[in-house]
């Protein structure tokens, strides 16, 4: 998925001769903490009720204030993994996206990001969630494809993400078709792969949410 589908089109940006007020009033009505701040077509950074509520006035402009993160955009073809990155990196919850010409075109917010990425890997399906630690020169799918298939799995999903700890690593995950996923981490162990997480449904209507939040853990995102 890519960042031009992700956009919120009911979020709008603020002129540099918005009031602080303004501001305000748009972060209680849309319920986020910053909001992008646009001139002429070109993205300038963000605006949080941090910086609005340090200044300690209750009516000022946009341009009065020191902006955060002008550099919080990405292009509109930029990948749903590169967006998560970004927004984890700067701790920010939405970002700008601009076209090739670094034309503004809208904000993503990190929650609309989330929910695309529990479409992606598969969250609402039922199965289990496995993460393996492995030496990316012993990486390969179709050999782990070949394992979890010969005890009667099938693989779902799957994503790679190298190891910040140990580059030469990577943390594979998979999501299994199964939530019985016993015998296949057996397998995977005899044949010396490390699984560092086997993340199974529970029973409640946040279990999705909490699978999501555990993996984020083990993905360091």
């Amino acid at each position: 998925m890519l960042a031009s589908e992700l956009i919120n089109d009911m979020i709008p940006p603020l002129k540099l001769t918005d009031t602080t007020e303004l501001a305000l009033a748009w972060m209680d009505e849309f319920r986020c903490n910053q909001l992008a701040v646009v001139s002429k077509g070109k993205f300038l950074g963000l605006v949080s009720e941090d910086i609005i509520l340090e200044r300690g006035i209750e009516v000022g402009l946009i341009k009065d204030l020191n902006l955060d993160c002008d550099h919080c955009k990405v292009i509109k073809d930029a990948h749903l993994f590169n967006i998560i990155k970004m927004a984890s990196a700067n701790d920010i919850e939405l970002l700008g996206v601009v076209d090739e010409a670094d034309d503004y075109l809208g904000v993503i917010t990190i929650k609309d990001t989330i929910f695309a990425l529990s479409q992606t890997l598969a969250v609402q399906t039922e199965g289990a969630i496995i993460i393996i630690s492995l030496k990316t020169i012993d990486y390969s799918l179709s050999e782990i494809s070949r394992l979890v298939e010969s005890e009667g799995y099938k693989i779902l999903s799957s994503s790679i993400k190298v190891d910040e700890a140990d580059t030469d690593f990577i943390k594979l995950t998979l999501k299994i078709d199964s939530e019985d996923i016993q015998r296949l981490v057996a397998t995977l162990e005899r044949f010396e792969y490390r699984v560092i997480a086997k993340l199974q449904a529970k029973q409640g209507a946040d279990s999705d949410q909490e699978r999501l939040d555990i993996l984020f853990k083990y993905l360091d995102l």
